[in-house]
């Protein structure tokens, strides 16, 4: 069994290269959670619906968030009407936060996912991190707002000072996925947004260091792959690189794998963890999934 520790973009390019190499139903993926909120009155969980869409072979790839070929009928008349939706919501895509909505008046989060995971013929286990309510914020020097205002509103130019999410319960079935696993893999997502309420959860961290841990570092040169790393990182008091990224994470990473740009770092990084793999870390097709996904799983 494996299991991935994923955000909402990067990941969800390596788990289509490692669906590829493992059967999907040895293949549990372990979701963030704190993006989740209501949106034009339904419930939106982007990086769950990004990993769901991406097994199901349905995600818009342009983006890596919603369903590709989706059209945005609803989203247009709303704007029309006069109210404007914050997010982009497709008219395919708004069907299953419906659906998630809906079935959340009487079910968990986890069991909702579940349901969905079953109706898109997904093989692999989809488990978000928490069935309670988490949320993160972002801190500006004025004022302190959401993710998604943060994100879209602002298109992620405001400077930060801090970001911070509340503390919520881990589903259990989250450490035993860990525990009983042969190896965990921290995707290449935003390491403070993404993997950090993640791993911040009651008994996480402890599993993690009674297990083997491989991760892939979200950076290139000082650059993130995707989405605000940079800002978050500095904001925390991370240096921007593979070698920050490694200082997060080297209570329980047993491999780490960066990028060829970032090579000279290697001998840097390697009195923090254990062993460091030199490859090409950005993913532009199918190919390079599937090769970084075998450097992952050593094959």
């Amino acid at each position: 069994m494996i299991t991935v520790l994923s955000g909402g973009t990067g990941t969800p390019k390596l788990i289509q290269g490692i669906k590829k190499i493992v059967d999907p139903e040895k293949i549990n993926v372990v979701v963030n959670t704190v993006e989740n909120d209501y949106f034009s009155g339904v419930y939106v969980a982007p990086d769950i619906d990004t990993v769901l869409y991406t097994l199901a072979d349905i995600i818009n790839e342009d983006t890596w968030y919603g369903i590709k070929d989706d059209t945005f009928i609803t989203h247009h008349k709303l704007s029309e009407l006069g109210t404007p939706e914050l997010l982009k919501i497709g008219d395919k895509d708004r069907a299953f936060k419906i659906q998630k909505t809906n079935l959340m008046e009487k079910y968990d989060l986890s069991k909702v996912v579940d349901i969905q995971r079953s109706r898109l013929g997904i093989a692999s286990r989809v488990i978000p991190m928490s069935n309670q309510q988490s949320r993160i914020k972002i801190i500006t020097p004025s004022r302190e707002i959401s993710f998604h205002q943060f994100l879209v509103q602002e298109q992620g130019k405001s400077p930060v000072k801090d970001v911070v999410y509340n503390q919520v319960e881990p589903v259990p079935e989250l450490v035993e996925s860990i525990e009983n696993s042969e190896i965990v893999i921290i995707g290449p997502s935003n390491p403070v947004s993404s993997i950090g309420p993640i791993i911040s959860l009651k008994g996480v961290k402890k599993a993690l260091k009674n297990n083997y841990v491989v991760g892939v570092s979200p950076i290139i040169g000082n650059n993130p792959v995707s989405g605000p790393a940079a800002k978050f990182m500095e904001a925390l008091g991370y240096e921007v690189s593979s070698w920050g990224v490694s200082t997060i994470y080297s209570d329980f990473l047993d491999k780490f794998i960066i990028d060829e740009q970032d090579a000279a770092l290697k001998t840097k990084i390697e009195k923090l963890i254990k062993e460091v793999i030199i490859t090409k870390t950005k993913m532009r097709n199918i190919g390079d999934k599937i090769m970084l996904a075998k450097v992952i799983l050593g094959e």
